[in-house]
């Protein structure tokens, strides 16, 4: 199931960044490696969940239509 939220920070010379889920309110840590758009800061964007070493990761990360 596709979450929605906003891009509360995006570093793209280092590569990542965190989201902030519209349904929890939490950050989520989110990799260039999840990335399907260009994402920038304050971005509306859709994204999966998937558990990585350190925790939750935005993957399949798409601006919001």
């Amino acid at each position: 199931m596709m979450k929605t939220g906003k891009v509360k920070f995006y570093n793209s010379e280092k590569g990542f960044g965190f989201i902030i889920d519209n349904e929890t309110n939490k950050d989520v840590f989110v990799h260039r490696s999840g990335l399907i758009d260009t994402i920038n800061e304050d971005d509306e964007v859709s994204f999966e969940i998937k558990e990585g070493q350190k925790g939750p990761n935005a993957v399949d990360v798409k601006l919001a239509r």
